[in-house]
């Protein structure tokens, strides 16, 4: 009786394919660092008679992303911010301010090149 051993198997690398599951987390990550874009029309009608049509257009990406597609509408949308309202107020309050300064000041100027 001989004993044998079996030839040593050359290492295989591992290929990533489309049929290669994918973890929730890598979908994730590549859907945001992408982005995606889905359309979609719905339409209800009756014979031919139209009765309502839906569209719909949905983008998601990242922040980073979106900003660098040119879409940052929430940045400036007083609706998002809950200091809105605090925030106008303290501003409308330093424009009244600037502008009580200035008259002060113009007012200072010609009295100082008169003296």
């Amino acid at each position: 009786m001989t004993s044998s051993t079996p030839a040593p198997r050359p290492q295989s690398r591992s290929m990533s394919t489309a049929t290669q599951g994918s973890s929730l987390v890598d979908v994730i990550e590549r859907v945001l660092d992408k982005g995606i874009v889905i359309a979609g029309d719905i339409s209800v009608s009756v014979g031919s008679t139209e009765l309502l049509s839906i569209r719909i257009r949905l983008i998601i990406s990242s922040v980073d992303k979106a900003r660098e597609i040119g879409i940052n509408w929430w940045e400036s949308d007083p609706y998002l911010s809950s200091r809105t309202n605090e925030l106008l107020e303290a501003n409308q309050q330093l424009q009244t301010r600037l502008e009580t300064l200035e008259a002060e000041l113009k007012a200072l100027r010609p009295a100082e090149s008169t003296s």
